[in-house]
């Protein structure tokens, strides 16, 4: 499996806007975001196929949120604009080795260390 390192996250107001990065090791066929807060399990955000670039997000994050990847750094972005306080989470990079069930936790078996996005208020 692939080495990934998410960096990014941070404070932000509502409203405003944060951009996570997520650096791979190597390619798979699909990279995807995840996240997670106390007591919930963690919930799908996007995926993108690193061939092709389509894209797959869940619903409370549609208009708001962009999946994008440069393959030529092997890393995938996550641009989170309009924040909302109930976007609090830590957020994961996760890589899938087939392009099956990219929306579910099941579907990666790679993850990263994390990292902490606290929207205000």
């Amino acid at each position: 499996q692939v080495q990934l390192v998410e960096s990014g996250g941070g404070l932000v107001q509502a409203g405003g806007s944060l951009r996570l990065s997520c650096a791979a090791s190597g390619r798979t066929f699909t990279m995807g975001w995840f996240r997670q807060v106390p007591g919930k399990e963690r919930e799908f955000v996007a995926a993108i196929s690193w061939i092709g670039g389509s894209t797959y997000y869940v619903d409370s994050v549609k208009g708001r949120f962009s999946i994008s990847r440069d393959n030529a750094r092997n890393t995938v972005y996550l641009q989170m604009n309009s924040l909302k306080p109930e976007d609090t989470a830590v957020y994961y990079c996760a890589a899938s080795p087939t392009i099956v069930a990219i929306t579910t936790k099941g579907g990666y078996n790679s993850w990263g260390q994390g990292t902490q996005v606290t929207v205000s208020s």
